[in-house]
Parts: structure tokens; sequence; C-alpha cells
């Protein structure tokens, strides 16, 4: 991707997408990125940190009161090292937080103290997505710069046919190289 080893803090929630992050991760340590996956506690329900600790070679935060080794918060010390930050997949209640700046877990924490170029791909039930109040709430994300990667239409989780579908993993990897140029 570059000369230089780029740090990449990806996030990752509750989402049944939770699973494509892996290939993500896996595209972006191919391209030598250094990949620092952080969890909600509901993606944990879905896809283990193990798995994402093994695919980054890089330790997985869930927890923001979690013990580190470091005397510094990890949510603030991720947010200096980072180069980029991406949440993919975002589901509505992530993106709810962000933009009302709640940061009560280790990813919304991390988000509000990144300074860097910010990507979200939302994923959700079209019904969720399509809520005044979740587009509000997007827009809000993109008057502060946020870069929204749209979902694409398709079969959800649920069975039904619409628009809230994860934005393919090639899509969403040439975005950050894109922006990393």
């Amino acid at each position: 991707m570059s000369e230089n080893k780029k740090i990449i803090l990806l996030g990752v929630t509750g989402s049944i997408a939770a699973y494509k992050a892996c290939d993500l991760i896996r595209q972006l340590v191919k391209n030598d990125c250094d990949v620092h996956v952080i969890m909600t506690k509901n993606a944990a329900e879905l896809v283990t940190p193990l798995t994402f600790k093994t695919l980054s070679k890089n330790p997985v935060s869930i927890d923001l009161f979690a013990e580190i080794a470091d005397w510094r918060p990890e949510h603030i010390s991720l947010a200096e090292k980072g180069d980029l930050m991406i949440i993919a997949p975002a589901t509505a209640n992530i993106i709810a937080k962000i933009a009302h700046g709640i940061a009560d877990d280790a990813l919304s924490a991390t988000t509000l103290a990144f300074k860097g170029t910010k990507i979200i791909a939302p994923s959700m039930n079209t019904a969720m997505l399509e809520n005044p109040a979740t587009q509000e709430n997007i827009s809000i994300l993109k008057q502060r710069n946020f870069i929204i990667i749209d979902p694409e239409d398709g079969e959800l989780a649920c069975g039904k046919v619409g628009t809230g579908r994860l934005a393919p993993v090639e899509q969403i990897f040439d975005i950050i190289r894109d922006c990393l140029k």
C-alpha cells in the first residue's frame, strides 16, 4: 500500500456482517498495514476476539476499563497512533453514539478521541437504515467529515431483500487505500 506501514484502527460492531471484517483484516495485513481491532461486546457474540487477534497479530480492545500494560488509557493511545479509523460493519447503535458524542465503550470512546480520517460502513436491516433517526445521525457524521460507505442492496440476514448489506470488502479496502495515499 505504501512504503511505511500504516496503522489502521478497525471498529467491529454487532452486525451479522461482523464476519466480513475478517476478510478486510486479511486484505489490510496483506498490504502491509498494522491493524488494531476494537470490538463492541455485541460483536464479540458473533466473532470471537481470538479470531481478530490471530488475523491482525495484535491485541483486541473490547472493554473500556480492561487492565492494560501501559499507564495511558488504551482508547487514547490507540487514537493517537492510528493513521485511519474505519468501523465496518457499523450498526445504527454505534452511528447514533458517535453522532451524539456518547463514549460508553472502547469503540465509541476511541472514535471520539481519534482525529484522523474516519470511515463508517453501515450494515443493518433496511427499516433501521431508513429510520429518520439513523438517516439524521448519518447526516451529522457526514457534516463532521466522516466518509460514509453506503450499504448495498441484497438479501439481508432477516431474509428480506433491501438496502443494508455491508458494502463489498473489496470496495471498502479500495476506499481505505485511496484515503491513505
